[in-house]
């Protein structure tokens, strides 16, 4: 679910646009002013947030997840390769549940005298294919490579 936004010289344009249109009918606006609506009217929260938004080169296609794709990714920050074998969208629309069969166990502890080896993982995704819970470190637990 990307989001594409026009270039910012394409934002611009439409804040002087709107600009213009506003003073013609007396309502004077100023450049910043007409920034802030252009940002609000493609959903951001400013101009900064839009601008920085619209820098970033539009996303190719995400690999679409489906049940028997083979995907790549990392789990417990340790990179593996599978197969989906369950996906389902949970109630609210923004998380997915998805079952994922290693190609091969990965080691899910990095003590040196202890291993704990997992093929078959249950978790939660969101859109980017990025799960919401995280280690202790703060890195997510699953983060599938879309």
């Amino acid at each position: 679910m990307t989001t594409t936004y026009p270039a910012i010289d394409e934002l611009k344009a439409q804040a002087r646009r709107l600009r213009q249109a506003l003073n013609e009918r007396g309502t004077p606006l100023t450049h910043s002013a007409a920034l802030e609506m252009i940002a609000r009217q493609h959903g951001a929260r400013d101009w900064n947030t839009l601008a920085a938004l619209a820098a970033k080169p539009n996303a190719s296609p995400k690999t679409p997840l489906f049940v028997g794709a083979h995907i790549r990714g990392r789990y417990l920050n340790q990179p593996f390769t599978g197969e989906v074998l369950a996906l389902s969208a949970l109630p609210g629309g923004d998380l997915h549940r998805i079952t994922i069969h290693f190609d091969e166990p990965v080691d899910v502890v990095t003590f040196e005298s202890f291993s704990a080896f997992r093929q078959r993982v249950n978790a939660q995704i969101d859109a980017d294919g990025v799960s919401p819970r995280k280690t202790s470190n703060g890195v997510p637990h699953l983060v599938l490579d879309l």
